[in-house]
This record gives C-alpha cells, structure tokens and sequence, in this order.
C-alpha cells in the first residue's frame, strides 16, 4: 500500500499562505495547517482567516502556537509599537522596518519538529522574493540551506522537503493562481496595520492591491483607502 503524501503548510492567514495552501491542497492526499503568531499588530485577525482557510478545507490536523518572545526581541514595526509602521514605498531597494529580525527560520524549526512527528514529507511556505526589497528570510537560498539544516538534524529516516510554490511569483500572477485554484482569497488578511478595515497603505495592503491591478481583478476585501 502507498503510503500517503502529508504536507505540513504553513497558514499566515494572508493571501500568499492562502494561495499557497491551495496548491499544497492539490499536490498531496492531506494537509496539516500551522499557524504561529509572534506578537504582531493583527495577531487575533490573522487567527482568524487562518481557521477561517483551514474550514474551508475542512482540515482536522491544525496547530496554532505562539512565538511572543520574537515581539519582545523587537526590531520590527509588526511587533514594536515604538517603531512606525511605514507607508509603503513599493520602488524603495531598503529591507522595510516591518522584517522581523529571522522570523521564518523560527517558524521553519516549528513546522520542521511537527512533519517528523506527523511523519509528513513536505514544508509549504508561502515565500515571496517580490514582497518589498525582498526580505533576507524570503530568498530562495535561505529555503535551500534550511533544507540541509534539516538533513542534518532530523532522524536518518525522516524526509521533509520545503517547498516554496509562489517565491518567484509576481503578485499578480499569485492571484491569478489562487483564482486558477479557486483559494478562499476572500478569508484571507494582509494588512500590518489594522484588524478591522485594512488600511490599504502599509507595505502589504500595497503589494496586495498592485497584485490585483494588474492582474485586472477586483480584491474581495475592503480597504479604508
């Protein structure tokens, strides 16, 4: 009997998780869901579009922790209320104050220690080099060593690949993929800013919005500008 393809998928609740859940979906027999909150502005909103995603497609596998210390490290807008987070320069080459100083390898360590247990083959993350200047942990080449890193420092038996469907992605053509998939686009969340009414001029709210221009679709989700 084939043993069956389990992917754990790392679930923000934005819109790249989303999109990405959606092609984990279709390229294994089951999903497991993490989320991981680290202290940030929209912590309980991203909470929600994450089980909000994870009911649409009815997974039963889902882990939900919480990193806080990365927000008492600080050193980022999304997690330190004494830095700003800034209107979006979507031309600036500068790593934007809202990176959060190695956050995906604490994240990636996570879901790492939950697929060896599950005995999962698989680590989607939904990566994006476009998203600012490209933060130092959104690279492929950071995806390509934590992979050996968990060669090295997992059982000999176990297995896990990262896979990064969307890192070379513009954000139009991320949106014509979920679209393609039919993700749930409309329960996800992107803003850094806001729980309520996405502002619609942090980074994220701007990278999004562009995305959905150009690829000449209308976003299912309200902005306040």
């Amino acid at each position: 009997m084939n043993k069956k393809n389990l992917a754990v998928c790392l679930v923000s609740g934005g819109m790249d998780s989303c999109v990405t859940a959606a092609i984990a979906k279709s390229e294994n027999d089951e999903i497991a869901f993490l989320h991981i909150s680290y202290g940030q502005r929209t912590e309980r909103r991203e909470r929600q579009a994450f089980n909000d995603i994870a009911d649409f497609y009815n997974v039963e596998k889902r882990l939900d922790v919480s990193i806080e210390y990365l927000a008492k490290i600080g050193g980022s807008s999304l997690t330190d209320k004494n830095i700003e987070v800034a209107e979006a320069n979507l031309e600036s080459t500068e790593i934007p104050t809202s990176y959060v100083p190695f956050r995906n390898a604490n994240m990636l360590a996570i879901a790492t220690s939950w697929a060896e247990v599950l005995g999962a083959n698989s680590i989607y993350i939904g990566a994006v080099s476009e998203d600012s200047s490209g933060y130092p942990d959104c690279r492929p080449g950071f995806y390509e060593a934590f992979e050996k890193t968990i060669e090295k420092g997992t059982k000999p038996d176990t297995n896990i690949k990262i896979k990064t469907p969307i890192i070379k992605l513009s954000k139009a053509e991320i949106v014509k993929k979920g679209l393609e998939l039919n993700a749930p686009i409309h329960l996800s969340w992107s803003c850094y800013r806001s729980e309520n009414l996405a502002c619609g001029t942090c980074d994220s709210c701007a990278l999004r919005l562009r995305g959905f221009d150009r690829a000449g679709v209308k976003d299912p989700i309200s902005y306040q500008v």
